[in-house]
């Protein structure tokens, strides 16, 4: 007797529709998204700006925001895998209602609608802390480096465009006096319809590099002339190379010094040292409620120092939930006597070691001098007296997992976007799809 199979018959016909919420089981995260954004979140900045009545009707807005914060809940970040998803993929299908954006349409609508998008983080936020998942005992406060779209080796130190420049502007002006003499030549060629002079195409690439090399050069050059603001970070700040140790770097000449760089692909980006040498990219930092790690303050910046992050994530949490954590604890990048006053201040107990010190700061065992540091002083014998006991151990179980989440469990290394205000809003995002799969995994 032959074995019975389950029939599999591809060519059979659907007599009735199925319905999306079979697609996939009850209590898979795609339906819990998608109701998240159609139920409970305000969409009103993104709707209000539909106000043309002619046309094709678009998207609707909220499978829209649904399908991109469930494509980085699952590690799907490029539009044109997220719209190859929606194809493919009976959990996005789900999240769509069969809907098939290409991608055009997806990267066009994040980038319309950024600012909108990064606001849903504080809505995901307040809708953590309704269910129970922020407790304010004690804070954790990190940073990590992330690459930029753009590629370091794309980057020129500014000694090296003041040689580039005259040698490529040589060797263009030398083509253009050749396309020059050709000219004749051409139109015989190819007859009186073309004037002859036109820029070949093997030239162009070279005249776009020289264009790119000049405007990167002067831009450093206006930057040694008028320096940005070192306190302020809400711009990209000093350029790679024009700064050191907080002190502004010149050449001889009053300009920019050798080593000064900008990358060409991101300008904003900047040369950042990790443990495995330097990248190009930026410094997301993160404070993630202890409880269960849910990120209760973001921001983003260029330069790799933590220190000054430290209020604005504080501060960040009481402007979006109304209310201060009890503890914070932060590695030593976080550590300064300004901090820990700070903190004081503002009835929060403090945990951030002290660290090791750079050479010359240190005693002889390495550790940095705080004779003249009365709060950091007590911060390091603090911590030294409770040993394993500290509360100073739960920042690397609170807040280090959660990087671990985002860059290995869901792939997110590198951003998609270019530039600081565009890069801080897909963050934001990042972070927003993170509290939701908390929320989500909470849920009854």
């Amino acid at each position: 007797m032959a074995k019975v199979f389950r029939s599999w018959d591809v060519d059979q016909g659907w007599l009735l529709p199925p319905s999306l919420h079979e697609f996939v089981p009850a209590g898979h995260v795609a339906h819990f998204i998608r109701d998240t954004v159609r139920e409970a979140l305000d969409l009103s900045a993104i709707l209000d700006t539909y106000t043309e009545e002619r046309g094709y009707p678009p998207y609707h807005p909220g499978m829209m925001v649904a399908l991109l914060l469930y494509g980085y809940s699952r590690g799907v970040y490029s539009s044109r895998q997220l719209a190859r998803a929606c194809e493919e993929r009976v959990d996005v299908m789900a999240v769509t209602g069969l809907n098939r954006p290409d991608f055009r349409t997806i990267a066009d609508f994040r980038k319309r609608h950024l600012v909108a998008l990064s606001d849903l983080f504080v809505q995901v936020l307040r809708l953590c802390r309704a269910a129970g998942l922020v407790q304010f005992a004690h804070v954790a406060v990190d940073g990590t480096k992330l690459k930029a779209n753009a590629s370091r080796h794309k980057a020129m130190s500014y000694g090296r465009m003041k040689t580039s420049e005259p040698a490529l502007a040589a060797e263009v002006d030398a083509w253009l006096e050749w396309a020059r003499v050709a000219d004749a030549d051409e139109e015989r060629a190819h007859g009186v319809d073309r004037r002859g002079d036109e820029t070949p195409a093997w030239m162009a690439d070279k005249q776009r590099r020289l264009e790119m090399i000049r405007a990167a050069k002067a831009a450093l050059e206006a930057e040694a002339a008028d320096p940005p603001d070192p306190d302020d970070e809400n711009g990209p700040g000093a350029s790679s190379g024009m700064r050191w140790q907080g002190r502004p770097l010149r050449g001889e000449d009053g300009g920019p010094p050798e080593r000064a760089q900008r990358n060409f692909t991101d300008p904003d980006s900047r040369i950042l040292p990790t443990r495995d040498g330097f990248v190009q990219g930026y410094n997301g930092q993160i404070a993630v409620d202890a409880a269960h790690q849910v990120i209760v303050a973001h921001r983003l910046v260029t330069n790799s120092a933590d220190h000054r992050a430290l209020v604005p994530l504080v501060d960040g949490v009481h402007a979006h939930l109304g209310r201060k954590p009890r503890e914070v604890s932060g590695d030593a990048g976080f550590a300064s006597e300004a901090n820990l006053a700070a903190l004081e201040a503002r009835g929060i107990a403090g945990y951030l070691a002290p660290g090791r010190a750079r050479h010359g700061a240190a005693d002889a065992s390495g550790r940095r001098r705080l004779a003249k540091m009365p709060l950091m002083s007590a911060m390091a014998a603090r911590l030294k007296r409770a040993g394993r006991r500290s509360r100073y151990r739960l920042r690397k179980q609170v807040v280090e997992p959660v990087f671990g989440q985002m860059k290995q469990a869901r792939g997110f290394r590198q951003f998609l976007l270019r530039g600081l205000d565009q890069v801080r809003g897909e963050w934001a995002m990042i972070c927003t799809a993170h509290n939701l799969l908390k929320l989500a995994h909470a849920a009854p």
